[in-house]
């Protein structure tokens, strides 16, 4: 598909959705399949999605069908739908409402953040009927429906005040008309930067320490870092890789020119695909932000940088790392 090419999702049917909302082990869910489809993405991706963040998916949040629970609901989905046909070879996965929710934290597209919200709304207006016909149910299941109720409100409200809106985008169209070039711009948490600025706003708050993980180091990688103060200690995990990769000598130009200053590099040995910024590690205040692009590049095309909130899956992944050999510049 050719970059500018537009791609257009048919409106997605809420009741349609309602229809394809299941119950298994107690817990009202959908397939992996349905969900996809209204993502816009393959199954499959969806699936190795929720793998990566395995510990953001406990089971109240998505399971595997047995066999059993499987052969159980052949006669209410299709063939195709639940994997007997289409070339799975293994049995769907399904997500609860607070699944479906924190998809959208592992995917976060457009497509899927608006499909997610909907999905979720379904889910609400089906506890609202539940309620409603309360007299049919054993009151336990109630409370624990208007509890799952309440905590799903939450995460769409969550999820909206996240969301990129038509007015956030008009604040990216003024920068444009300010005469800033497309090819200059970063987004940070939503918010539309130079990207240089973004990169040194982003050091300027280190206290403590930085770790760096990329694996692409250039000149413009240490120019950000000497916006860090001057008694903050920089660390960067990296297998230096590319066609023009950080030069030793470049290294020492740029101590030469911020006496006093000083940077450890680590191997990462090919252990991190994407690049990471961290803040104040192994203190109470430590930040984590996941970048789109290594910072040697920034300006090159837009990009993103996001604060991740849940640092602690973190800190063992970054212990680890900082154990590995240093690495030489030649």
């Amino acid at each position: 598909m050719a970059n500018d090419e537009l791609v257009i999702f048919e409106p997605i049917d809420k009741e349609k959705v309602k229809g394809q909302i299941l119950e298994f082990r107690g817990i009202r869910v959908m397939l992996d399949s349905v969900i996809a489809e209204y993502f816009g993405v393959e199954t499959g991706a969806l699936n190795r999605a929720m793998k990566r963040n395995i510990k953001r998916f406990p089971e109240t949040f998505c399971f595997q069908l047995t066999d059993e629970e499987l052969s159980r609901c052949q006669s209410g989905i299709s063939m195709q739908t639940i994997g007997i046909k289409g070339g799975r070879t293994y049995n769907p996965y399904v997500y609860s409402e607070q699944g479906v929710a924190m998809l959208t934290s592992a995917l976060h597209t457009d497509r899927a953040i608006e499909a997610s919200i909907l999905i979720m709304e379904a889910f609400v207006e089906m506890s609202h009927y539940i309620r409603q016909n309360a007299g049919l149910l054993p009151q336990q299941e109630i409370r624990l429906l208007a509890l799952r109720q309440d905590e799903l409100q939450n995460e769409v409200r969550d999820i909206k005040e996240n969301m990129v809106t038509k007015g956030d985008l008009s604040d990216i169209m003024k920068l444009f008309e300010a005469g800033i070039s497309s090819e200059e711009i970063l987004i940070l948490n939503g918010e539309p930067f130079k990207a240089d600025m973004a990169y040194q706003k982003i050091y300027k708050l280190a206290k403590k320490n930085i770790v760096m993980i990329d694996d692409y180091l250039g000149v413009k990688t240490l120019h950000h870092l000497s916006h860090a103060k001057a008694n903050v200690n920089i660390t960067i995990i990296s297998d230096n890789k590319g066609y023009s990769p950080l030069r030793l000598t470049e290294y020492n130009d740029f101590l030469i020119e911020y006496p006093g200053r000083s940077i450890d590099f680590v191997e990462s040995l090919n252990m991190a695909h994407d690049r990471y910024i961290v803040l104040d590690y192994g203190t109470r205040t430590m930040r984590v932000y996941h970048c789109g692009a290594s910072s040697k590049d920034a300006g090159k095309k837009i990009t993103t940088i996001t604060e991740i909130k849940e640092v602690d899956i973190y800190k063992d992944t970054i212990r680890n790392l900082m154990a590995n050999p240093p690495l030489v510049l030649n």
